[in-house]
């Protein structure tokens, strides 16, 4: 239920997993643009959210948390304790789906990502008490067939968007300032990031299979009296560090508030 860069991003990832088929996958949005691009896809367009719902053992809720009250209110109808939901709005906890739908469904609560649409997403999983071995593992495999995917404790579910789910918003920023600034020293914009995407992988590869700390790899590309140190001390003193933290207390703060 739902049609937009997520509901996207986890249907092609099923898709990539099915040889490329979406015949299995029911799909509605209030956006006939939407519809027709999923149609378009191979995917079966319903004509309501409900219509969904009666049609599908697993009902993705791929809308907005502030349209979820009309949604589930919607849903009622067609629910049975046997159908799993997979939530993946901020926010928005287990209780929250089974208290609207006014039934102790099986519910998933996914924080995924949208690198799902390249294969390499990240997503944090946390299911109910109640749902069955076999359909926990299709849920999984959702996302894992799309990248990487961990259970995450419901307590930390809305701090966890901030680690997963909004940050690839912060690297591109953290890229978009490097490649700016090469720019403005007269290099060519697109190779300079060509290079930093290239850097940000090779690091992230180091942090996965190096060994070191991640303090002991700083050091590692920080001689005394160089030129990463020298970065690194003005960063700091901009306050660097602390701002990425604030940034993710900030979107912790509006996760919760969007649960309420």
């Amino acid at each position: 239920i739902g049609a937009g860069n997520m509901a996207t991003a986890i249907i092609k990832g099923l898709m990539a997993q099915n040889d490329g088929k979406a015949d299995f996958i029911n799909v509605f949005d209030v956006s006939e643009e939407k519809c027709a691009a999923m149609k378009n896809m191979g995917a079966n367009v319903m004509t309501s959210a409900d219509e969904i719902a009666k049609n599908s053992s697993i009902v993705v809720l791929a809308v907005k948390p502030q349209n979820y009250p009309e949604v589930l209110e919607a849903l009622k109808s067609q629910v049975t304790a046997d159908k799993v939901f997979v939530s993946i709005a901020a926010g928005i906890s287990i209780a929250y789906v089974q208290n609207l739908l006014d039934c102790k469904c099986p519910v998933v609560r996914v924080m995924p990502n949208t690198p799902l649409l390249l294969g390499k997403g990240a997503s944090a999983l946390c299911p109910s008490d109640n749902i069955s071995e076999e359909d926990k593992q299709i849920v999984y495999n959702m996302f894992a067939g799309s990248g990487v995917c961990e259970y995450i404790a419901e307590e930390h579910m809305n701090e966890i968007i901030s680690v997963n789910g909004s940050s690839p918003a912060y690297i591109y920023l953290f890229a978009k300032a490097m490649a700016d600034y090469a720019q403005e020293c007269g290099i060519d914009y697109d190779k300079a990031m060509n290079l930093i995407c290239a850097t940000l992988e090779g690091s992230a590869k180091m942090l996965k299979e190096s060994g070191d700390s991640v303090d002991t790899l700083i050091e590692k590309v920080s001689s005394k009296g160089g030129t990463t140190i020298a970065a690194l001390d003005a960063m700091k003193d901009l306050g660097f560090y602390d701002a990425v933290k604030k940034g993710m207390a900030a979107c912790t703060k509006r996760a919760e508030e969007l649960g309420k």
